[in-house]
């Protein structure tokens, strides 16, 4: 095994094995450092690690410093050879060496020149391990030399000529860098026509008349000593010519037809072609027999010079360069050969082998020519060292067998040829070492899914040992089946998911020991835009936000950037950023363009684009309002046992920003097809962080809520089944209750399926008494609620227990609950029962308690039965049902409200538990005093005449006591209901009628009737009785009202009314009324007493039965029925009613219009008054006038459709508001009212027209006849006169 320490270093998949190979080829090229770790207890033999250039060019103003650097265990001692032979330093005073290195620094500042130490340095690097040696370093100071002066002759030249202005720069060290300037240091202009070639020179294809100039001066600038050399400037002048004769082109440089080029590998090749001709040439390349390399091929110098880098043997061949014009071509063939100073195939490698092992070095180059290999060890030529058995020399390999401590040496492979040579060191180090794993203990690893995973094990040991890897604590060793394992002890994971995370283990072993180490990977959400940036075309001066919202693994933190154009944003405060938004304000044209938007993790990146357009404004629309659009592209991340990450995208906001969004669950499992809340977040966010619940098949939407609304929801997210756990609660609401003296019910709300945490639940149920020494009495039950303990002892306390369980485990310990087993009936009475009577109606009761044991259950309350035993005035010997009141709790008297005055009451008191009542106490009884009496139960008036009145009444209901006397007052009520003087009256109290004398006739009265006891007075009864006008035309008294003597009339009535008229019946007397209703329930009634208006007086005459009245009212009826005849055809002859006839027929200056401007009296008429009415605009046959055919109605003024007539018969209209002429109009109602009724006699035309208008704007236009016929015939006049109004 050659390679015992491997690097620490990423490594490619196999699909990129060229890429791989190459850089090992780069590698292998560089010495390999060890572990600082390694270095402290390990021997090396040394190894150069940093040394001066081959060409080492110094600047002679500065001391010098030749380094050289070394490592090696231990350190190793440094000496130099100058041109071959040894360097004793210590002999010159102005040469010293850093400390710990083998760096010189020779100190030329003070004093000293640099041309002194000027030869070829090598140094050695050696300890007990072996040497090593540095490239041969050729030390040279930089010389910059002055141009050797010279006359420069001016150049005088026609127009059109070519021209060549030679540079001739000094050879310095390095060489210089050439350029053109004039005296104001400013470079001269080149183009097709005028350019500078490689040698330094200025090449004119023709001249013109402004190429003449003094002072074309060529500089030389020499970088390493930083100075500049000037040539002598160079005088031009371009005489014009009338006309220049073109000509064909020719090569200035090089010359003729053919030239040869060398080049070595690796280097740019540069090939030059200037021509002069006029008009100017232009200059083209080709590769006979090829075509120019890709990439590698550019045109310098106006495509004069043609560079090709990075040069290799391929590119050797013949070249040719073409000039053209107008008047022909010229070519040139440059043959350019491609030589090579020695480059590495295989660069030799340093081995550590274990004793008896093999190995071998390889030292393979190659060149043009083929370069020569020799081997040196430890600095000597390998032919004159010591020999060593366990190796063997085989051209440009050294082959090692069974090597043993003593082979570990330095060797040193020399490749060259004429071009130059490659010199590598490579040790041979023989060591015996366990394994060690350089990789650091429990480095993390963070990776993007679905991305490879590299997890290093950088390890060393010899022999060379054996790496394997593991997950976690427990399974076997990871195969190359699903795992890449390379050589360097790397564990790739070609595509890494989130059940990679984890813990892996590297293990080395060889047969000297073992070593492990761990490492931890974390396997990270990709960063992905969720939300990209749309093209947008906005207006000019609008404002435009881009939206880039980024969906990242929430251990990342993004770093969002924004470019416009692939560059930053302009520094312009109208672009402003957040963390999800670019919001350009006020757009202008040149804002038009790319916007980009980057986020950036430690771990990868993601970006979006979108192209923004900036128009004209035109006219914009309103925004539509709405709620927003569901959320979309729901997903599930960090899926944990009770937790969960829920991700969204937001919907379109539609004008209304998202206030908050409402996160909904469904129990697939459980409650299918029910959504249950689960939690609300604000707007701004688009995830949340759920807790879940054990053993819940989890589906979840989200729901977006704006100020217009909530959003429908977003389509259901993937399923996500929790694992099954131990119940976290127990049931609630248990308590404890008996049914029986013998039982215990215990009960409680059993747990749903969601709180269940898994399968298989079930119920502990436990219990004991709470004050024995019992233990707990257990019983699993399931799918119940409740469980009954028989044969218990009769209302005991027990503490109680209800503990949830399933198949994975119990819930956690619940707390104990205190219940009773089963109650009994209370076995003793209450005693000591007295009575404290208050007042009439009020007494308080006082008892002791009973012992708490002989309640045998719950104690409720106390509760008292009491009831009526008879009257003390002993007129009612009916038992009263028995009322009851409770007292809760152990109070131990109340008060009893309620009772009746003057009565004997018994009572007696029982304990009340939850079971029911105990004993009885004894009976107590008690009297309540007297107190006021309640009204009289009727009062009636008989027999009314002209100055009497006798009334009737029954005694109180509830005397409530001793009547001691009855109290009448009395008082006449006048025609205006206003009411006279009282008068009071007392009557024994075993009077139950009355009769009033001396009363006033036809007069009403209203009576007022107390009853009275020892206490005072009780509530009154009130009637009123009217006095007659004439006894003659007074009925005697329905029998039927107050004797009893007159047999029940009966009228059967439908079932559903509850109304019925009584007929015939007399006036001025009293009627006792029953109504009784029969069903299944058996027969029930109700009656009262009422009494019949008086009678009018016999001298009284109606007017409604006289015939002249009957006659009269007949001709009226017929003279307007003519009126309304002769009205219609008037109308439908000639249109509206002429109303300036009847005024000069019939002249009255109380109603002659006044006209507006002059006060005189005019005429009510307009343009149109006697021209025919217009389709449509007749009055219909029902004398009703629809309200769009009249243009000056009452309807327009009223606030009815229809005017209102008072008790008098006279016409309401009231205006709605204030109109110009209504003076006049009402005037005219007046005027029209009379034109009506001309047939009338002028005995029965007795007329009062009156105009009111009052503040209120209302109007009120009142006819009233003095005669009731003519009142009859005003209100139809008037009806009539309204639908004429319309018209």
């Amino acid at each position: 095994m050659p390679l015992h320490m491997m690097l620490k270093k990423k490594h490619l998949s196999a699909g990129r094995v060229p890429l791989i190979l190459f850089l090992c080829q780069l590698i292998s090229a560089l010495d390999v450092p060890l572990d600082s770790k390694l270095l402290d207890d390990l021997v090396q033999p040394p190894t150069i690690t940093q040394q001066s250039p081959k060409d080492y060019i110094i600047d002679p103003r500065e001391n010098i410093v030749i380094q050289c650097e070394a490592k090696g265990k231990p350190p190793p001692s440094f000496s130099w050879t100058r041109n071959g032979t040894h360097f004793d330093i210590d002999k010159d005073p102005l040469v010293t060496m850093k400390p710990g290195s083998g760096t010189l620094v020779i100190n030329i500042m003070s004093e000293g020149k640099a041309e002194t130490y000027e030869g070829v340095y090598q140094c050695t690097a050696r300890n007990e391990r072996g040497a090593a040696i540095s490239n041969n370093i050729v030390v040279r100071p930089s010389r910059s030399p002055l141009w050797t002066k010279e006359r420069l002759e001016p150049i005088v030249l026609r127009n059109g000529q070519s021209l060549v202005l030679p540079c001739r720069p000094p050879i310095g060290l390095p060489p210089a860098i050439i350029f053109w300037m004039d005296n104001s240091f400013q470079r001269l202009p080149q183009s097709e026509r005028v350019s500078q070639g490689l040698n330094g020179d200025l090449y004119f294809s023709n001249v013109l008349p402004e190429d003449t100039r003094e002072d074309y001066i060529c500089y030389a600038r020499f970088n390493h000593t930083q100075t500049i050399q000037q040539k002598q400037p160079i005088s031009l002048k371009v005489i014009s010519a009338k006309s220049s004769k073109e000509r064909p082109p020719t090569f200035l440089t090089p010359e003729g037809n053919e030239s040869h080029k060398e080049e070595l590998r690796g280097n740019v090749l540069s090939l030059e072609c200037i021509a002069e001709g006029l008009p100017t040439p232009i200059i083209y390349w080709i590769k006979e027999d090829g075509t120019l390399p890709v990439n590698r091929t550019f045109y310098r110098n106006f495509r004069k010079t043609l560079q090709i880098i990075r040069v290799s043997e391929a590119d050797s061949g013949n070249y040719q360069c073409i000039a053209k014009n107008t008047l022909g071509a010229v070519h040139h063939t440059i043959s350019v050969t491609v030589k090579a100073a020695p480059y590495w195939i295989v660069a030799p490698q340093n081995l550590v082998l274990s004793p008896g092992e093999n190995g071998t070095l390889i030292c393979r180059a190659n060149g043009n020519p083929k370069p020569r290999i020799s081997w040196l060890t430890n600095g000597v030529p390998i032919e004159i060292a010591l020999d060593d058995p366990s190796r063997k020399i085989d051209g440009d390999t050294i082959i090692f067998s069974n090597v043993q401590e003593s082979s570990s040496a330095v060797y040193q492979c020399n490749a060259s040829n004429k071009y130059g040579y490659l010199l590598a060191n490579a040790f041979v180090n023989v060591l015996a070492e366990p394994p060690r794993i350089l990789t650091s203990a429990n480095t993390l690893y963070q990776v993007i899914s679905n991305r490879p995973a590299l997890l290093d094990c950088a390890f060393f040991g010899s022999p060379m040992p054996t790496i394997e890897w593991f997950k976690g604590t427990k399974g076997g060793a990871l195969h190359e089946d699903i795992y890449v394992l390379h050589d360097n002890g790397t564990l790739e994971i070609p595509v890494a998911q989130k059940d990679s995370t984890g813990t892996y283990t590297c293990v080395a072993w060889n047969k000297l020991g073992m070593a492990k180490n761990e490492v931890h990977l974390e396997i990270k959400d990709p960063t992905r835009i969720i939300k990209q940036p749309e093209y947008a075309v906005v207006q000019r001066g609008s404002k435009v936000s881009f939206e880039c919202k980024v969906k990242h693994d929430h251990t990342l933190i993004p770093t969002i950037m924004w470019l416009k154009d692939n560059g930053e944003l302009p520094n312009d405060e109208r672009f402003s950023t957040d963390k999800d938004h670019l919001v350009v304000s006020d757009v202008k044209d040149d804002d038009g363009g790319t916007y980009t938007c980057t986020a950036n993790t430690t771990l990868d990146s993601a970006s979006a684009s979108a192209v923004l357009r900036v128009v004209a404004p035109p006219p914009t629309p309103a925004p539509i309002y709405d709620v927003p659009n569901p959320p979309f592209d729901l997903e599930l991340t960090n899926q944990l046992d009770k937790s969960v990450q829920l991700t969204w995208t937001p919907g379109d906001d539609n004008n209304s920003p998202i206030t908050k969004f409402i996160i909904e669950y469904e129990d697939a499992m459980h409650e299918a097809g029910l959504w249950r809340h689960q939690a609300e977040v604000s707007g701004t966010q688009t995830t949340a962080q759920l807790k879940l619940s054990p053993y819940v098949n989890y589906s979840f939407r989200v729901m977006a809520e704006n100020s217009i609304g909530r959003s429908m929801p977003s389509e259901a997210s993937e399923q996500y089944l929790t694992k099954a756990a131990e119940p976290d609660q127990n049931p609630t609401a248990v308590e404890g209750l008996g049914t029986e003296p013998d039982n215990l019910v215990i009960t409680w709300k059993p747990l749903n399926g969601f709180q269940s945490n898994g399968p298989g639940l079930q119920y502990k149920v436990s219990w004991r008494q709470k004050d024995g020494d019992d233990e707990w009495t257990s019983v699993v039950v399931a799918n119940v609620s409740k469980y009954i303990v028989s044969g218990t002892p009769t209302f005991v306390p027990y503490l109680i227990k209800v503990q949830a369980l399933n198949d994975v485990g119990f819930a956690p310990e619940p707390a104990a609950v205190m219940g009773h087993s089963g109650e009994d009936l209370p076995m003793v009475a209450p005693g000591n029962v007295r009575v404290n009577v208050v007042n009439s109606t009020l007494a308080e009761v006082h008892w002791d308690p009973v012992p708490p044991k002989s309640v045998r259950g719950h104690l409720q309350g106390y509760r008292i039965y009491y009831w009526k035993a008879q009257s003390s005035s002993k007129r009612n010997r009916r038992h009263i049902e028995k009322k009851i009141l409770t007292f809760q709790g152990s109070k131990t008297h109340g008060m009893l409200p309620g009772l009746q005055p003057y009565s004997h009451y018994a009572l007696n008191v029982r304990v009340v538990n939850g079971k029911g009542e105990g004993p009885a106490s004894t009976d107590r009884g008690f009297h309540t005093p007297e107190g006021v009496p309640s009204a009289p139960s009727s009062l009636k008036i008989v027999n009314p005449t002209l100055d009497s009145l006798t009334l009737e009444w029954d005694p109180p209901s509830h005397p409530n006591g001793i009547l001691t006397e009855y109290i009448l007052k009395y008082q006449p009520i006048n025609s205006t209901h206003e009411l006279g003087p009282l008068v009071d009256l007392k009557i024994p109290a075993n009077k139950t009628r009355w009769t009033l004398k001396n009363l006033n006739f036809s007069t009403r009265y209203k009576f007022y009737l107390y009853a009275q006891t020892s206490v005072g007075s009780g509530s009154q009864i009130t009637e009123e009785a009217i006095t007659t006008v004439d006894e003659a035309g007074i009925l005697p008294p329905d029998v039927g009202a107050g004797k009893g003597k007159e047999e029940w009339r009966k009228e059967i009535v439908n079932g559903s009314r509850s109304f019925f008229g009584l007929k015939g019946l007399m006036p001025g007397t009293a009627y006792k009324v029953r109504v009784g209703a029969e069903g299944d329930s058996g027969f029930v009634s109700s009656e009262d007493v009422f009494e019949t208006g008086p009678a009018m007086a016999s001298r009284q005459v109606d007017i409604a039965t006289q015939g002249w009245f009957i006659g009269l009212m007949c001709a009226v009826a017929l003279l307007i029925l003519i009126l309304l005849i002769v009205c219609f055809i008037r109308r439908n002859k000639g249109g509206k009613y002429p109303v300036k006839e009847k005024e000069d027929a019939h002249a009255d200056p109380e109603i002659q219009p006044m006209k507006e401007d002059d006060g005189t009296f005019g005429e009510y008429s307009d343009a149109e008054d006697h021209k025919p009415l217009k389709k449509g605009s007749r009055t219909p046959s029902d004398r009703t006038v629809k309200k769009e055919d009249s243009d000056d109605s009452l309807v327009d003024y009223g606030e009815g459709v229809n005017g209102q007539f008072n008790e008098d018969g006279s016409f309401i209209g009231q205006y709605s508001e204030s109109r110009p002429g209504n003076e006049q109009r009402w005037k005219l109602c007046g005027q029209e009212m009379e034109a009506r009724t001309m047939g009338i006699s002028s005995t029965n035309r007795n007329w009062r027209r009156t105009l009111d208008l009052n503040q209120e704007k209302n109007a009120l236009c009142l006819m009233t006849s003095a005669t009731p016929p003519v009142l009859q015939t005003t209100q139809v006049i008037v009806m009539n006169l309204e639908g004429s109004f319309k018209d």
